[in-house]
């Protein structure tokens, strides 16, 4: 027997959530050892977290048993080192950066409001909003994927309360505009929140901004570039009055004791960060130097491939059949169907990846004999 009665309106027309597919699932498809399947669909670092991160997880292990901080202060202070912000202007978050969205929009949010989100772009953005009874308002990126500033303002009413946007851009790896920022943060009525969670592959930061205008937060996570994806942690950069208002309805105690200290450890181990960023620039160039298919360019830990005329469900079914998990964009609401993200992997994994690529550019030249 079931209720759906009992479940909120708002919850009716949202789409679930889709993840990049896992290793365990495309091993069992097509009877792959696990170990040989290259999983570079979910914008994962390659590398793994860092040593001293799975050490700090170890440490505190046994200290499961107790609540951690409330605010998770260690974290907050590591985090003010790291940025350069003052703990007044910093919210540690779980799970991930996705936290963070929820509680801001419990804060926000009331039934019939509106959130304007630019589109190709991720996609959780409308889920939280429209859980909470915002009503998303959608505007297309242009064709080089650029913000539609004056678009953005049009969409804008006396409904709006949120304008998300995204830089780099997940799917289509692009950053905005700081220009562009400054208009649209002048001319909104309502909160504008940036997700700057691909900001250290990055020669973009609009971070300071936080300092001009009382009406921006940044989004950040430590699931990319410090490889901490399993443990689920993100953080906020907001003014201080945001702050004090969101620390009202945050969920007690949501980022855990051996998340707490696995970030207060990766955020003290540059080296490692650095290296992770190298691997990534390197990759990246390398993949958009060689792909043989037309190629955005990135400022993120992936990037996006357009295989058209072919679709993106063909050729991702090609790469898979190889044991190389890619990101089909079709999921991303106005991303067409030939588009295709891949993340940046090892220098083994990218050579793999080129090669298969050029495997199904062959079936582009088959259809030009027809």
């Amino acid at each position: 027997m079931s209720r759906p009665e009992l479940v909120k309106k708002e919850i009716a027309g949202i789409s679930e959530y889709v993840p990049g597919k896992s290793i365990v699932e495309i091993a069992e498809l097509y009877g792959f050892d696990p170990a040989s399947v290259i999983k570079l669909g979910s914008n994962e670092n390659v590398l793994g977290p860092s040593p001293k991160a799975v050490d700090a997880i170890i440490a505190h292990a046994n200290n499961v048993n107790t609540y951690p901080s409330a605010v998770a202060s260690e974290l907050v202070d590591a985090l003010s080192i790291y940025t350069g912000f003052s703990v007044d202007n910093i919210c540690a978050s779980g799970p991930g950066m996705d936290g963070l969205l929820d509680n801001l929009m419990r804060l926000l949010i009331s039934p019939g409001d509106e959130v304007i989100i630019p589109t190709p772009t991720f996609s959780y953005y409308s889920i939280a909003a429209s859980a909470n009874g915002a009503v998303p308002v959608y505007v297309k990126l242009r064709e080089d994927y650029s913000l539609d500033v004056e678009s953005i303002k049009k969409a804008e009413s006396e409904r709006t309360k949120v304008i998300f946007l995204c830089s780099p851009n997940n799917p289509t790896g692009k950053c905005v505009d700081e220009s562009d920022l400054r208009s649209i943060i002048e001319y909104t009525r309502g909160l504008v929140f940036v997700d700057e969670a691909y900001i250290e592959f990055s020669d973009s930061d609009v971070s300071h901004l936080v300092a001009e205008y009382d009406n921006i937060i940044i989004g950040r996570t430590l699931s990319k570039a410090f490889g901490l994806a399993g443990m689920r942690l993100g953080y906020g950069l907001m003014p201080s009055w945001l702050k004090s208002e969101y620390m009202k309805i945050v969920t007690p105690f949501n980022v855990s004791v051996p998340s707490v200290f696995a970030g207060v450890a990766a955020l003290s181990d540059s080296e490692y960060l650095n290296k992770s960023i190298t691997c990534a620039r390197e990759g990246r160039n390398y993949l958009m130097k060689n792909i043989p298919f037309k190629v955005y360019d990135s400022q993120a830990n992936f990037v996006l491939v357009d295989v058209s005329p072919l679709k993106s469900k063909d050729v991702t079914v090609s790469l898979l059949e190889k044991g190389i998990i890619v990101r089909d964009c079709r999921s991303f609401k106005d991303a067409g169907d030939s588009l295709i993200r891949v993340t940046v992997g090892t220098t083994e994994q990218n050579k793999k990846v080129v090669a298969a690529f050029a495997a199904a550019s062959k079936m582009l030249k088959s259809l030009e004999y027809q």
